[in-house]
This record gives structure tokens, sequence and C-alpha cells, in this order.
């Protein structure tokens, strides 16, 4: 049996879904990207004499997971409790990872895919100048738990219903 879609009606009418009876649980989203670059790019971003630019990516990421429901229309607006963004150089560029935390009626898998990708996208914007053709890849869930649906693990290539 095919599933779902939960954001369209009956119909197939584009629709918010309605959390309202749906118990607060703790929620919890993990994300991740890469941000590929040249060498040059490379060490330029970790010799830049004018600060870090993983250090504006984390605070970019952080602001941008409290906005999630401001950019994805039918993404609903949370009272995030905590959201964490790391970005660390690698070998070939830039490695970034969330993880975002609610109580609520829905989940932060947006919030945490959101934060991710904005701070890709930053450290882009800070590198720019040394490498035009960066690539922002591999964003996706890393896990998620909390909720009826129970939990998901990337890692693990499976989804295990809340016990």
């Amino acid at each position: 049996m095919a599933k779902r879609l939960s954001h369209y009606d009956s119909r197939g009418r584009i629709r918010m879904v309605d959390v309202s009876s749906k118990p607060d649980t703790l929620r919890q989203a993990v994300a991740s990207a890469r941000v590929k670059m040249s060498p040059a790019a490379l060490r330029a971003a970790q010799h830049n004499p004018k600060g870090d630019p993983l250090e504006i990516a984390r605070v970019a990421g952080i602001a941008a997971a409290k906005r999630a429901a401001e950019l994805i229309p039918l993404c609903h607006p949370l009272l995030l409790t905590h959201v964490d963004v790391q970005a660390n150089f690698c070998k070939n560029g830039v490695e970034i990872s969330s993880i975002v935390r609610s109580t609520g009626p829905t989940g932060v898998e947006m919030e945490a895919l959101t934060a991710t990708a904005v701070a890709a996208l930053t450290v882009y914007d800070m590198c720019k100048a040394a490498d035009r053709g960066m690539e922002i890849s591999e964003l996706r869930l890393l896990e998620k738990s909390g909720g009826k649906s129970g939990s998901y693990h990337a890692r693990l290539g499976r989804r295990r219903k809340a016990g």
C-alpha cells in the first residue's frame, strides 16, 4: 500500500497538517551536508585573517532553524528548545551537521535541514571569492526521534516505530 502524502487532502488540495490533537513529545532531528571546494579555497578559508567563516555559518544555521516556518510554506512555527550547528573543515571542504530539539506536537526535521542548508550557503558566501565552483551536496536527514511515527536512522537504513 502506498503511503499517503500528508500535505494533501482527499481532493488533492494542498493543506497544512492539523497537529492540534497530537500530544507534545520530545522531538529531535539531525541533518548534515557537505561543501566541496578547491584546495586553494580550503587553504584560504582555514587561514582567513578576517575571521573564521565556519563560525558565521554556525550562527546563520542557528538563526535559520528558528525561521524555517517563514521559508517553507506548510511548515509549522515551533518553539525550539535546542539548536546546535557544527561546521568542520575536512579533506575536500566543509562538513556541516545540525541537531534541533523541541517539545511539541510535530517534528523538527525541516528545522534541522534548514539550519544545515543555510550554514552550507553561508560557507559558500564566505568563500566564493576563492572558488565560485564550490558544490553543496549530500543535504539529508540523518535521524529523527519522537512522535507517533517513531525513530528514523539513515545510517541504519530503517525506521523504528515508537514503542
